[in-house]
């Protein structure tokens, strides 16, 4: 049996693994070691957003050399892929809930991938949404810095201004070449037809299809974002966590322009003189609602500051960062507060 923190990977009749249990973003490691994980060492195929997991389940079925990870943020179907992923007793294909942003710069090292698919992206079509499209330069770069060469990007989409706007951007990376004779096509042999697109199909929207082979140009330098040591801070103060409690008001702070830590409540353990600030941090590579904790010392009037085990907390440099700003924070409440010493990052 293999342990990855929280999930368990069971060995069923045979040599073969199979998933049992939930992986995520919160209980794999940074990066993961996929052949362990998967008790194979195979070359490595990833779909990016599978919704119900019909074109994730195909791969597997035919493509049984490779391990497969299907990447997607929705509940419901990661809920669908897991059924049929067990049910099917498939050993070398997984679901992970994860955004892709978080599984390019986190999970996946440069040049580990054989082939990337994407079908039917979120188009977000309001100007101000347009950050959270998935096919963007930087999502873009990091995607080509994942694929091995000679590494495959598939993409499919049912939204002309979609498809125009990806012909661009994959026409001026570089290190992607196209191996079609036109931008794209309507169909690609060996494909199934999913639920999606045969709607499409009845509505007069069929998709567009792209097919990039990465090539043998340096590939972007991105490398692959590892947990940095645990935050904390001890700080001396006269107020009590009661006293602090009573202070606290929602508020929220920026580093740069990709770092945002909102503080949303201020919880007062009585019996433990323990005060629990839930936190929001938001970074370019990944979402995390956590908490910090503010814990009472053996020497009077003095508290460690650091994060609890609310909502399994990455450390990243937004979680060094969040608790740099609640310690600025609280030694501001009282003039004869300090912190007396800090184990804080403000940069990689």
């Amino acid at each position: 049996m293999i342990i990855v923190t929280n999930t368990v990977i069971s060995q069923p009749v045979g040599k073969f693994l199979v998933i049992t249990r939930k992986l995520n973003e919160k209980n794999l490691p940074f990066p993961t070691n996929w052949s362990e994980l998967f008790g194979a060492d195979r070359p490595l195929i990833v779909e990016i957003g599978f919704g119900n997991a019909d074109y994730l389940l195909h791969l597997a079925q035919t493509r049984p050399e490779y391990n497969i990870v299907g990447l997607e943020i929705s509940n419901q179907s990661m809920e669908k892929a897991e059924r049929k992923i067990q049910k099917a007793g498939l050993h070398h294909v997984c679901a992970i809930h994860t955004r892709a942003e978080t599984a390019l710069h986190h999970l996946l090292e440069p040049a580990s991938v054989s082939e990337f698919h994407i079908n039917n992206p979120d188009p977000w079509f309001k100007k101000r949404h347009s950050r959270r499209r998935l096919m963007q330069r930087d999502t873009l770069d990091a995607l080509v810095s994942r694929l091995l060469p000679d590494g495959f990007l598939y993409l499919a989409t049912d939204v002309l201004a979609y498809a125009e706007m990806s012909h661009e951007l994959l026409a001026e990376t570089p290190g992607l070449e196209n191996t079609l004779d036109a931008p794209w096509v309507d169909s690609l042999p060996g494909r199934i037809v999913t639920k999606y697109e045969a709607r499409g199909i009845r509505e007069g929207n069929p998709a567009k299809f792209f097919r990039y082979r990465r090539n043998h140009q340096p590939a972007p330098d991105i490398p692959t974002l590892r947990e940095l040591p645990v935050p904390h801070l001890v700080l001396q103060t006269p107020l009590t966590a009661s006293d602090i409690q009573a202070q606290f008001a929602p508020m929220t702070h920026q580093a740069g322009n990709e770092i945002f830590v909102t503080y949303l409540n201020a919880f007062f353990n009585q019996r433990q003189n323990v005060l629990l600030i839930e936190v929001t941090i938001t970074e370019p590579t990944i979402e995390q609602h956590i908490a910090l904790m503010l814990f009472p010392r053996e020497e009077p009037g003095t508290f460690t500051l650091k994060y609890g085990t609310l909502g399994s907390p990455r450390i990243t440099l937004g979680l060094h960062r969040a608790t740099a700003f609640l310690g600025d924070w609280l030694v501001n409440l009282h003039p004869d507060s300090r912190i007396l010493r800090a184990s804080l990052q403000t940069e990689r």
